[in-house]
């Protein structure tokens, strides 16, 4: 690897860092909002999850700028989203106003799970792909700790009034925000566009190969021009044999749902967005339910590593046996601490869920979907990935607040842990390993070109 290959690809992947940030940073202005505009259960809900609901929309139209602007003008716009959410939602002075601001925001985010994979996917050799797509997923869980970290420490500086009304300290926890997706933005402008990209959807083979030549130093001209006859004529070959939604890509269709769908109904996002409320379930007071969610953006960030380190060693799919097995005993062991009343234990488990996510689905999630598509059919293949995880994340959302006050504790964590069972069960019996496989023999692996 060069290192302009590593820059480009921590550039495109802080668009992570502010996915983590924009969606973790409300765990801790949620019950101050409740509070101040006096919120039904429905309400409440709705508002917290009004970025997801973006994200759903963000997802499901993020291949059509990515495919028809360009990678890096995609990137760029991302930037821009989340600046007006972030400076929109610290200064919202009523519901209908601040779920807007979030909605914004979270468009940001469901584009960004479909262009800065794809777009780090497209330049990275295919032996460190997992490593340099994975920096997303690490950006998201460093986006998430320092978010967690922000909030505290906002939450210090503005302290609530002597009889108990809220301070402004909502509002900075989320305007903050506007100050990295400023910088993300500008770093954008700096990015290449993505080589397959320029051949395969632009037919500019002149620039195409211009970038390969720097992504690729050391390989001659013959190998150059060997990889850009591949990308197009694996370009040709999808476009004359089948659409998007056709029979030849119902493998990787089904792969990409079911790796979305599995990943959210561990619960993670819910136990992320709700961590203090369920500390404060398990007993403790505000501050040390906002220290240990601190904990927990932690774990993440040290496991993502991990995660990161074995992705192209081990590969995607022993990551995953892994991540379900961790998965499984450490929720079945939260559901089992919640009906038993034992709570000391609560807090070690969830700081192992969290570390088997990092491992597991964290790591793997969207490089897998990144790698599984044709280059014509990539940005497609993303958006339904991102959109099919994005509904899942918003509908859990929506109705945790409900669920959490009308189902035992326990019941919920049984619930995710049975959902890990089934994903054990499809890892082993259908995922394919793409540990070091170039993206172009991928799909004759998948059995997408006769």
């Amino acid at each position: 690897m060069k290192n302009r290959v590593i820059l480009w690809s921590v550039t495109a992947s802080l668009a992570g860092f502010l996915f983590g940030f924009d969606t973790v940073v409300i765990s801790g202005a949620e019950k101050t909002i409740q509070g101040l505009w006096e919120l039904s259960k429905f309400e409440h809900g709705l508002a917290i999850s009004a970025a997801l609901w973006g994200t759903v929309i963000g997802a499901g139209i993020g291949g059509v700028p990515t495919d028809k602007f360009g990678r890096r003008k995609t990137l760029i716009s991302i930037g821009i989203l989340y600046f007006v959410s972030a400076i929109w939602s610290g200064l919202a002075t009523d519901f209908t106003s601040f779920m807007l601001a979030r909605f914004i925001g979270g468009v940001g985010v469901g584009i960004s799970t479909v262009a800065s994979p794809l777009y780090i996917s497209e330049i990275s050799p295919p032996g460190n792909r997992g490593k340099l797509a994975g920096m997303f997923q690490f950006n998201i869980v460093f986006g998430i700790l320092i978010a967690f970290v922000s909030n505290y420490t906002i939450a210090q500086i503005f302290p609530d009034g002597p009889d108990g009304e809220p301070s402004v300290a909502w509002r900075w926890m989320l305007g903050i925000e506007a100050l990295p997706a400023l910088i993300y933005s500008l770093l954008c402008f700096s990015l290449p566009e993505s080589p397959r990209w320029l051949i395969a959807e632009k037919g500019d083979r002149a620039a195409g190969i211009e970038v390969l030549q720097q992504v690729m130093p050391d390989a001659t001209e013959e190998e150059v021009q060997k990889l850009t006859n591949e990308i197009e004529t694996a370009a040709q070959q999808v476009a004359v044999t089948s659409r998007f939604w056709s029979r030849r890509l119902m493998l990787p269709i089904t792969l990409a749902f079911l790796i979305a769908f599995f990943n959210q109904l561990s619960g993670i996002n819910a136990i992320l967005y709700f961590s203090i409320r369920i500390f404060e379930l398990a007993g403790m007071e505000n501050d040390a339910a906002l220290l240990k969610s601190i904990g927990l953006g932690i774990t993440n960030l040290i496991f993502t590593f991990v995660g990161l380190a074995l992705i192209d060693r081990l590969g995607r799919k022993t990551l995953m046996i892994i991540g379900s097995l961790g998965y499984i005993a450490s929720l079945g062991l939260c559901a089992w601490a919640f009906h038993a009343e034992q709570y000391a234990i609560v807090a070690p488990c969830l700081f192992a869920f969290i570390a088997a996510h990092a491992i597991g689905q964290g790591a793997v999630i969207w490089v897998f979907i990144s790698e599984i598509f044709p280059n014509r059919y990539r940005a497609k293949g993303q958006a339904l990935g991102s959109e099919t995880h994005w509904v899942f994340a918003a509908a859990l959302t929506l109705v945790f607040p409900y669920v959490v006050e009308t189902f035992p504790t326990s019941t919920i964590f049984g619930f995710f842990c049975g959902m890990m069972v089934l994903q054990l069960v499809w890892v082993l019996l259908m995922m394919p390993e793409t540990k070091g496989v170039p993206l172009e023999e991928i799909e004759r692996k998948l059995g997408i070109h006769e």
